[in-house]
């Protein structure tokens, strides 16, 4: 049994508004990542992207809502998230359920042409740095040339004097912009996994992996200059930074 439209719409704007504690300027970062797609994008007709641990499908709502006339694929290992995506931002995307990083995830995307983008967002840092770098390898070879994989989320600084700066202005910046007012990550799943309407997809999820605690994936952060490190090896010859706020980033690499 699925779950209810008035269910999936309230979960979801919940969502957004738990994410707002973690991503520091949220929304400007997906416009980022929407500007960097659009802008690869430019005269291809119905570009095919993918988002990679989309959730619920917040980034990819934002992106048909720019590119009306993409195929998005969105992948995530979630079914709760997954459930709430299909039913809330349905017309949005094609949802995929596989563990990104497990040996032949990719089969199930069943893209059938080459990418012209792959996106992620405050998603891919749970993955240790053995899994990232073949994940970011099978990308390579699912990107078409010229497309590019543009990537959100927190990066560590380097330690250093000045490496306290980057995080204390990013939770100065979140103070301001006022995210911290709405609940965290575990008061949004403890709350979800009360509502009877989800109990079918938890059930699912709990058969998956246990309910995640709010440090989850915390161990695997790795800084920029790692991630360009393992996007080189993995073939992508040209990394760089669009975008900053504190230690949130969105890291654009190029394929040949």
């Amino acid at each position: 049994m699925g779950v209810s439209m008035a269910a999936a719409k309230t979960w979801v704007e919940r969502w957004e508004h738990q994410q707002q504690r973690y991503a520091v300027d949220r929304e400007e970062r997906f416009t980022v990542i929407s500007d960097v797609v659009e802008h690869l994008c430019a005269g291809r007709a119905r570009p095919l992207l993918l988002d990679l641990g989309c959730g619920p499908g917040s980034l990819a709502a934002r992106l048909i809502r720019r590119l009306p006339d993409a195929e998005i694929v969105a992948v995530d290992r979630d079914p709760v998230l997954l459930e709430l995506g299909r039913t809330h931002y349905a017309d949005a995307a094609r949802y995929v359920d596989a563990e990104i990083g497990q040996e032949n995830w990719t089969h199930a995307l069943r893209l059938g042409r080459g990418l012209d983008a792959a996106v992620s967002t405050t998603a891919l840092h749970y993955l240790p740095a053995r899994a990232l770098l073949d994940t970011y390898r099978a990308l390579a070879g699912l990107l078409r040339p010229g497309g590019a994989l543009i990537n959100g989320d927190h990066f560590p600084p380097e330690a250093g004097p000045c490496s306290h700066l980057t995080a204390h202005v990013g939770h100065r910046r979140a103070e301001r912009t006022g995210g911290q007012r709405h609940e965290d990550w575990e008061s949004w799943w403890v709350a979800a996994a009360a509502d009877p309407d989800l109990a079918d997809v938890f059930a699912q999820r709990e058969e998956r992996f246990r309910l995640p605690s709010g440090d989850e994936g915390a161990n695997h952060h790795l800084s920029v200059r790692r991630h360009a490190e393992l996007l080189q090896e993995a073939g992508f010859h040209h990394v760089t930074t669009v975008w900053q706020m504190g230690d949130s980033s969105v890291l654009v690499a190029l394929k040949d």
